[in-house]
């Protein structure tokens, strides 16, 4: 018989400040709600799998609340990696997929969260002013060639600018792409595209 397959889900915990990486056997997940606890004892993430989607309660670092977030049971047993995000500061919160993109995801946003800390709480228009206008640069660029589109077939969309990320929403279908603009990793990674894709919903 094939390995059974598993899901690494990873949080940064408000309390005391540790990454929690831990890896779940999804028939595991499935069968029913899952506790995923901080070893400081001071934080937990929920996972339950409900029809067709699954629901996760996250502690957030940055707002100190707990997000109450879901994704389609596909995309959460599918994807490489999925991220759930802060409303309030656009910070991601957890991260679920394959062991290497959520390992790399939850490393560059401790180091968003070391430049917060290294701020000393006051907090500008965004978490890094430099990143954010060569990201939002890259992006024009990508654009004025048309480099932007949705998998549902639209050329057309909009943009939202948060505190530490761009998001990129299609105009036809709704669909939604986040860029991350808070550390210097991030202008790296976006330097390297040529196309920017939102994942939506494709033709038939």
């Amino acid at each position: 018989m094939s390995q059974e397959k598993t899901r690494f889900l990873s949080y940064i915990c408000p309390r005391c400040r540790q990454s929690v990486i831990v890896e779940k056997d999804v028939f595991a997940l499935a069968a029913s709600p899952t506790r995923i606890q901080c070893p400081c004892g001071h934080s937990e993430l929920d996972v339950e799998f409900l029809p067709q989607r699954v629901r996760l309660k996250v502690p957030c670092l940055y707002c100190g609340r707990e997000h109450l977030v879901s994704c389609s049971s596909h995309a959460f047993l599918r994807e490489k990696a999925l991220a759930f995000s802060c409303a309030q500061s656009g910070l991601d919160c957890c991260y679920v997929g394959e062991e290497g993109p959520v390992y790399a995801a939850t490393a560059r946003l401790e180091q968003a969260l070391d430049k917060l800390e290294d701020e000393g709480g006051e907090r500008g228009v965004f978490l890094d002013e430099m990143v954010m206008e060569e990201v939002l640069s890259e992006i024009r660029d990508i654009a004025a060639r048309d480099g932007i589109s949705c998998s549902c077939g639209s050329h057309s969309w909009t943009f939202q600018v948060n505190y530490s990320s761009v998001d990129l929403i299609c105009k036809e279908c709704g669909a939604q792409m986040r860029i991350p603009a808070a550390t210097a990793d991030d202008i790296d990674d976006i330097c390297c595209k040529t196309r920017l894709l939102i994942h939506g919903k494709e033709n038939q």
